[in-house]
């Protein structure tokens, strides 16, 4: 018999502050965008609610700020029935926020990110968080709150027993030994480049990247490759999934919501 998946989000909550036009402007240019959105996100949160709609009960430990946008944040969660409990007001420091630029061409994006309260989330935050934790099936984690604190909930699942999915998002250098035993890694092609220093432009380039990670320890790599599907290895060997051919209207998010299903259907 099938059961609720359990998945706690250790991660960012931003807000998204969206402007869509069929062009970027140049350097020292100015020009007027189509229409403009704003909306709650966050890799953390976005995976957090992806899960949710997959069905899953859903737990998030963040952190954002005092200003207009942080209770708002708080309320969405509660909203779509996610637990919010360990989703804290920060006196003193903004909300994360995240300036996005929809090319509305190709689907493109660009997105600048500002941590604010994001930056909070600490090592004492995730043990008050732990009797929730330890009730997980997957703890899922990303690169948008700081690396001590992924670190040190990386061995907390370990020392667990809990099943851990790190995306590393945005890409960037990472202590490999600090991550050692970890369940799944999840980058795309362009973190992968940033935590191995290969360059992902191929199928082959991915095989090469994600041998690089099994080597330092690392239980899973799963490498999206956009258009060209995802390539997932472990100690069983490897194998290229293709990616299902859609027309992209918005690529914001899209990794998100393939992180937070994952989840949900891996538990």
């Amino acid at each position: 018999m099938s059961r609720t998946s359990r998945i706690a989000v250790v991660g960012s909550a931003n807000v998204d502050l969206t402007t869509f036009n069929d062009r970027f402007p140049r350097g020292g240019e100015t020009i007027f965008g189509e229409s403009f959105d704003i909306g709650f996100g966050g890799k953390g949160a976005n995976q957090a609610v992806a899960a949710k709609f997959c069905g899953a009960d859903v737990s998030m430990v963040a952190r954002v700020g005092n200003d207009l946008f942080g209770p708002s944040t708080v309320e969405n969660f509660r909203n779509l029935g996610i637990d919010a409990e360990h989703v804290r007001i920060v006196e003193g420091v903004s909300s994360g926020v995240a300036p996005i630029f929809v090319d509305t061409a190709t689907g493109q994006n660009r997105i600048l990110v500002v941590p604010g309260a994001n930056n909070r989330v600490l090592p004492a935050d995730v043990d008050e968080a732990a009797p929730m934790l330890k009730q997980a099936d997957c703890i899922v984690l990303q690169f948008e709150i700081p690396l001590e604190t992924v670190y040190y909930t990386v061995r907390f699942a370990n020392e667990n027993g809990i099943r851990c999915i790190l995306n590393p998002a945005p890409g960037q250098p990472v202590d490999m030994s600090q991550v050692r035993d970890l369940d799944y890694f999840v980058p795309n092609e362009t973190e992968a480049e940033a935590v191995t220093g290969i360059e992902v432009g191929s199928v082959d380039d991915a095989k090469r990247c994600a041998e690089k990670l099994l080597e330092a320890g690392i239980r899973r790599v799963i490498i999206t490759l956009g258009s060209m599907g995802s390539l997932v290895a472990g100690s069983e060997g490897m194998e290229h999934v293709p990616a299902f051919e859609v027309e992209a209207v918005d690529t914001t998010g899209a990794g998100d919501a393939f992180i937070g299903s994952f989840a949900v259907f891996l538990g």
